[in-house]
């Protein structure tokens, strides 16, 4: 009887072994080749990585300082660096040419679309995770704040339609869909209400974004009350991970996540470089239960620790 039931159907095998697994995933952003670029921070990356195994690595956006083609092909070589590992990358508004008018108006992402991935909107599944990316730069209208569109929204509804229940869903953006937590002033990207209301019905329970340049994990709840009180969306901002710009509370500084997609918890590591030492090291950790389940601290994300 069990066996029936086991081998019933590919969606419920695929759900079975994801409640048995644990995926990782080392989120960087803003990276800013060009002027501001951190040579010697990001070989030290580069070295963190067999250490931390991750399952993917996602890069939620600004990879160039202002767009040019030599930026993004030192990025690209970057990337292939990471030898195998799948990569799910999207653009940021600095990946959209600023001062070429012309480019920006009529062929803003000719560039990333070349070097970096044709996709802008990529999806990637690994382990029990589906992370769907959008692109949330406005190359037209809003350059710097971003947009979320309607047919986006949708393109996730669809990635997302066929996904078993137990798997972890999560957005990749570039803008910030929370206001700034800090005395930096930052408003959220507009629409971000929306989105996120679309993110609770489709059963999102993380989104990693980038573009403040300083790290900020909790929850949409703290800042839009939502339809659905018991079910916000975690969210998971990025520093800047190997450039001079960061702000606020991270000014001069370069951070990373690691993210444990375990059965019951979810888990995000903060890491920080020490200049000193010349390494990246854990300096928090943050647990929280998935939709629907207790917390589980022997979930939560053993191979990691925090200070």
């Amino acid at each position: 009887m069990t066996r029936q039931v086991l081998y019933k159907g590919l969606s419920a095998f695929s759900s079975i072994c994801s409640m048995a697994m644990s995926t990782r995933i080392l989120h960087i952003s803003d990276l800013h080749f060009g002027p501001p670029f951190m040579p010697t921070v990001a070989e030290v990356l580069l070295q963190s990585v067999p250490l931390l195994n991750p399952d993917a690595i996602v890069v939620s956006g600004d990879l160039t300082q202002r767009a040019k083609r030599h930026q993004f092909e030192s990025a690209r070589r970057f990337f292939d660096r990471f030898a195998d590992i799948p990569m799910l990358v999207i653009p940021g508004n600095h990946d959209v040419a600023l001062y070429r008018i012309f480019e920006r108006l009529f062929r803003p992402h000719a560039l990333y679309r070349e070097i970096i991935h044709p996709d802008l909107n990529p999806v990637l599944q690994v382990g029990n995770v589906m992370l769907v990316g959008l692109d949330s730069t406005a190359p037209r209208s809003a350059v710097s704040n971003g947009r979320l569109h309607r047919h986006q929204l949708r393109h996730c509804e669809e990635a997302f339609a066929n996904v078993p229940e137990d798997m972890t869903r999560i957005v990749v953006a570039h803008h910030h869909f929370a206001p700034g937590h800090d005395k930096v002033l930052d408003v959220a990207m507009p629409g971000s209400r929306r989105a996120i209301d679309c993110f609770v019905e489709q059963k999102v329970e993380m989104i990693l974004g980038g573009h403040l340049h300083r790290s900020y994990i909790g929850n949409s709840l703290d800042f839009f009350p939502g339809h659905h009180r018991e079910r916000g969306v975690i969210i998971v901002q990025c520093g800047t991970t190997t450039s001079s710009r960061g702000k606020g509370r991270e000014r001069d500084e370069n951070t990373f996540n690691l993210i444990d997609a375990g059965a019951k918890t979810l888990t995000v590591t903060h890491y920080l470089y020490f200049e000193e030492a010349g390494e990246f090291a854990p300096v928090s950790k943050h647990s929280f239960p998935r939709q629907g389940q207790a917390f589980d601290p022997g979930d939560a994300g053993s191979g990691s620790t925090s200070t």
